[in-house]
């Protein structure tokens, strides 16, 4: 039997929704806090399944996690062990490459198996180990893993220039370097939020770290970190998903714990083809959109942050099937982001891939159909299709949306979405 989500199209949405910690943030806080060697509170954590990996993983290197509540973790590592990271856990989430950076710190070795992740075409690691390297690891592989280690004297502050704004990158070798000698400074570093969020962090737990938000990142080693509280910023990807469900379906509605700052790019999209919206301390407010109105046509291209968010390409795509004309996407991040086009297709979409582009021409009505979420931006982009269509929406391998999605289907439901989860035949 496999799991799949049902959705009943058509329902107006009305309401309030709360954003959840981001998620980006979260699965490198996570590794993060474990360089310390005195408890770190973690509040505003998702409940996704990224973080139960994270959390399986702290504990194979004999970390203690408590969770007073449902969003909040306790990560103690003061019984943590210096041990390889080989098991499954690994391979369930991307982001377990964070400790590599995290343990190569802390320990001046890491062996760690390859990480799994969404499937998105070439997602090199070349840009983490030549920082690595810089610093004065070496990198060897065996057994399926990467095996770093540090020189006898340790890890040496370096300057790095990264090829590529990558955000990956920029936070391992940050945080490998909070325990190197001297000066690290990371050129062309990514300027995302979540690096900030990392980067005040580790500045709470004693790191000197300076430079967060611009393209240069200096960090100043230190000798040892110790614990502090810490509040995960808003999910901006989350809340770019549910103000385009707003966009797409809402009569009125309101998406809270939001930084606006951080979706400027969306929002400034939305506004081009017609969208009305307006927003107000920490919400974004959707509003009096005629729904019979198709939308105006729009060019995307993904660019790093403060750019079009690659990892919204995806469902903005979805809205864009109610735009007239032609509306083009480029994917200049991950080249092969398209596996939601053809499962758009088969709700009635006509788009046309040519990599790295993708092209709308609407405005079509989509129509219910089963489909499959290849990774989790796609299955966010299903959801909103399955929202926007007419007739039953059943979507296979939902495993890719709870990685990322909080409670998904009860916040729709609360917004009047008819959205419920089932078991199938395989």
């Amino acid at each position: 039997m496999e799991e799949v989500i049902k959705i009943r199209g058509g329902k107006r949405l009305n309401g309030t929704v709360t954003i959840s910690g981001s998620k980006n943030s979260t699965v490198a806080l996570i590794p993060a806090a474990a360089l310390g060697s005195e408890k770190v509170t973690i509040y505003g954590v998702p409940q996704i399944s990224d973080v139960e990996a994270l959390v399986e993983l702290l504990e194979e290197l004999g970390v203690q996690v408590t969770r007073p509540d449902a969003e909040t973790l306790i990560i103690d590592p003061s019984t943590m062990e210096d041990r390889p990271l080989v098991s499954a856990a690994v391979q369930k989430l991307r982001a377990s490459y964070y400790f590599m950076g995290a343990l190569l710190g802390k320990y001046g070795r890491a062996q760690i198996k390859n990480p799994g992740g969404c499937h998105l075409g070439p997602r090199p690691i070349d840009l983490h180990l030549k920082g690595f390297q810089a610093l004065g690891a070496s990198v060897d592989y065996a057994d399926d893993c990467t095996v770093l280690v540090a020189p006898p004297e340790g890890l040496k502050g370096a300057r790095i220039f990264l090829d590529i704004s990558s955000v990956g990158a920029t936070i391992n070798i940050m945080m490998a370097a909070v325990f190197a000698k001297g000066r690290t400074v990371i050129e062309n570093a990514a300027r995302e939020p979540e690096i900030i969020d990392i980067a005040t962090l580790l500045n709470k737990m004693g790191a000197r770290i300076h430079g967060m938000g611009t393209s240069t990142l200096v960090i100043d080693g230190v000798e040892s970190l110790k614990g502090c509280m810490h509040e995960i910023i808003p999910d901006r990807i989350e809340a770019a998903t549910y103000i385009l469900i707003g966009a797409a379906m809402a009569d009125d509605m309101w998406i809270r714990n939001v930084i606006p700052q951080h979706l400027d790019a969306i929002l400034s999209k939305l506004r081009e083809i017609g969208v009305n919206y307006d927003f107000t301390g920490d919400s974004v407010h959707i509003y009096g959109n005629d729904h019979s109105k198709p939308f105006r046509p729009t060019d995307i291209t993904t660019k790093p942050y403060p750019g079009f968010a690659t990892d919204v390409q995806q469902p903005f795509t979805t809205l864009l099937t109610r735009s007239r004309g032609v509306s083009s996407v480029t994917e200049e991040i991950y080249v092969e982001r398209f596996k939601h086009c053809p499962e758009l297709e088969k709700m009635g979409a006509d788009i046309l891939v040519k990599i790295p582009s993708a092209y709308i021409t609407g405005p079509t009505f989509l129509h219910g159909a089963k489909v499959t979420a290849t990774d989790l931006r796609c299955g966010a982009a299903l959801v909103i299709a399955g929202l926007m269509a007419d007739g039953e929406t059943e979507i296979h391998e939902i495993k890719h949306i709870d990685r990322g999605y909080d409670k998904l289907d009860a916040k729709l439901r609360a917004l009047g979405a008819d959205i419920r989860r089932e078991f199938v035949e395989d």
